[in-house]
């Protein structure tokens, strides 16, 4: 099920609203209750936080008109990436308090992270890319670690590893297998990337987004058919239109790697 990018962006409008009525009531017990000395100091915590307000709410506004208008506004967007940090923990407070699941915010947030950067246009050469991947998607009974070195796969084709070398030797693009946020950013340190494809779940691919900032991440949620973290799959027709979309700023072509179902076969 794909979700909409427009569940997140309510949520961050919520959270604005939330954090307006705090502030509100705050200001009303406190002027009512203080000494000249502590309103003083009191005005001038107001207008420092009054000036973090507007910053937000111009944020959250100028993703609106971004999405709404599916054009790119630089100044916007950086102004949009600092709402969503300072109000994400309060987002995720508040959809849990709805009934949202974390995951079904965090999907969400990926949708908007991803309509965002390709609004931007980019045209990155094939060596700048960094196709980077979880290492739950090898077969757990593969012997043969590919987190330090991924050449170290056969290429036998019992999990989607295989195919992945497929798309990065067709594409000219760089392949690397993380075993977690660590690692993915040691990655991203030691190619220098301009542009990212990363396939995890859910919460790494927030957690990633949010750390390589500004950098362009398109994220490709994983596919978890036993459970997180074991055996995994990935929609191979998703990760080489995202590569396609940095390389071409749009997708040329039908995926030309093989896929069975939603990946390949889980050779379990």
């Amino acid at each position: 099920m794909r979700i909409k990018k427009r569940l997140f962006i309510g949520l961050l409008a919520l959270s604005l609203l939330f954090i307006t009525a705090v502030l509100a009531g705050s200001w009303y017990l406190l002027v009512n209750h203080t000494g000249i000395l502590n309103r003083i100091l009191l005005v001038l915590g107001i207008f420092a936080l009054a000036v973090l307000f507007l910053i937000i709410a111009l944020g959250i506004g100028g993703l609106v008109w971004i999405l709404w208008q599916e054009r790119s506004l630089p100044f916007f967007q950086r102004l949009g990436l600092i709402a969503v940090n300072a109000l994400f923990p309060v987002a995720l407070a508040l959809g849990k308090r709805l009934g949202v699941k974390a995951d079904t915010i965090k999907a969400s947030f990926i949708e908007m992270n991803n309509q965002l950067v390709r609004l931007q246009g980019l045209l990155i050469e094939p060596g700048k890319i960094l196709l980077l991947a979880p290492h739950c998607l090898q077969w757990s009974g593969c012997p043969h670690k590919i987190t330090i070195d991924v050449y170290n796969c056969r290429r036998c084709g019992r999990c989607p590893i295989d195919s992945l070398h497929a798309l990065a030797e067709r594409y000219g693009v760089r392949l690397a297998v993380a075993t977690g946020g660590t690692l993915a950013r040691h990655f991203v340190k030691q190619y220098r990337p301009r542009a990212v494809v990363a396939i995890a779940c859910e919460r790494d691919l927030t957690s990633g987004i949010q750390d390589t900032q500004p950098l362009p991440v398109l994220g490709i949620v994983n596919l978890r058919p036993h459970g997180p973290c074991l055996n995994t799959q990935v929609n191979l027709s998703q990760v080489e239109q995202a590569i396609q979309f940095f390389l071409y700023g749009k997708t040329v072509s039908q995926p030309q790697v093989r896929s069975e179902g939603c990946g390949v076969g889980s050779g379990v």
